[in-house]
């Protein structure tokens, strides 16, 4: 039987064991609650984790093409200024 791959952010929930900072891990209560403690933890690395992935392919892509360019790399900024503002303005509707 083959074995269901889940891309990042999908799939059944599994049990993982972590361990924090005392610090770290009351300051996530304080902010989001005891009952959302998980999913601020989960969101926390799928965002480290497509990061890290965007980071490999810029540097793959840098490799095999050279540096960025300064206009598309500002290019580039606006785009995601653009997305993130919408995301907060999503956030704040909600």
């Amino acid at each position: 039987m083959a074995e269901t791959l889940y891309s990042i952010g999908e799939g059944p929930s599994t049990r993982v064991s972590l361990s924090l900072a005392e610090g770290t891990a009351e300051a996530i209560r304080r902010r989001v609650g005891k009952r959302e403690f998980s999913a601020f933890i989960a969101a926390a690395v799928e965002r480290e984790l497509r990061g890290q992935i965007l980071d490999e392919y810029l540097a793959d892509y840098e490799r095999r093409n050279g540096p960025v360019p300064a206009e598309e790399q500002e290019r580039a900024r606006q785009v995601f200024d653009e997305v993130f503002s919408e995301e907060e303005a999503w956030r704040a509707a909600g």
